[in-house]
């Protein structure tokens, strides 16, 4: 199968690990939320690849409109900017999310940190800087992992085992802060599929379309 545009999403209503919209939508329709912010980089902003059968939509495009559907007076921004750490996400984001004044966030953040080696007590500090302001300021955080793009054969070898124990770290570090905020990790890096091979882009680093539909079906069961 080669990533191609195509008007036809048979191969995403047939798969078992995606949701349809109007599905998501009714299993997600008794969430409060009316004001919607997304921060992060990359993986938040949507780069992907477009694969053939599918929806060539992101995650956060996806959760979006699921949520618009249902609720009259919606609103949403998206503040992600790819290829941005941590530090530099809460720099240039977190002001105006704040002033946006949501009342749920979906955030990722810390994947291009965690491409070199990085220090884990730092990065749980800035982590928790990003996130903590969000949730004190009334609004649910909600972090989505990252697949297991080290574990997909995608990586070199000699890079591998190193590049999983730093993105086993993020995940964790992720997880932990958002649940001692009251928040929700979707744990995306552990799905079944997170170290498939064919979920990934041709740039060997990001989703495509059928990897934005499976972490957006996750995304659904968590929040659901």
């Amino acid at each position: 199968m080669t990533e191609t545009r195509s008007a036809s999403f048979e191969l995403e209503a047939t798969d078992p690990y995606c949701t349809d919209p109007e599905t998501a939508a009714e299993r997600l329709r008794h969430q409060p939320w009316k004001r919607f912010a997304v921060l992060g980089d990359s993986v938040t902003a949507g780069i992907r690849g477009p694969l053939d059968g599918y929806r060539d939509e992101s995650f956060a495009e996806r959760l979006v409109d699921a949520l618009a559907s249902t609720r009259p007076g919606f609103e949403s921004v998206n503040l992600a900017i790819p290829y941005l750490t941590v530090a530099e996400i809460r720099e240039v984001q977190l002001e105006p999310a704040l002033a946006f004044a949501p009342d749920a966030v979906l955030v990722s953040a810390g994947g291009n940190d965690a491409f070199n080696p990085y220090d884990p007590g730092q990065l749980r500090t800035e982590l928790e800087l990003l996130l903590r302001p969000l949730a004190e300021s009334g609004a649910v955080v909600l972090t989505v992992g990252l697949f297991d793009l080290a574990r997909s054969g995608l990586v070199r070898a000699e890079q591998a085992a190193d590049m999983a124990e730093r993105f086993d770290t993020l995940d964790r570090i992720t997880a932990e802060i958002t649940r001692s905020l009251g928040g929700i990790h979707i744990d995306t890096h552990h799905h079944p599929l997170s170290a498939d091979p064919a979920i990934y882009a041709r740039d060997r680093i990001h989703g495509n379309a059928r990897g934005h539909a499976v972490a957006f079906a996750a995304i659904v069961d968590a929040l659901a």
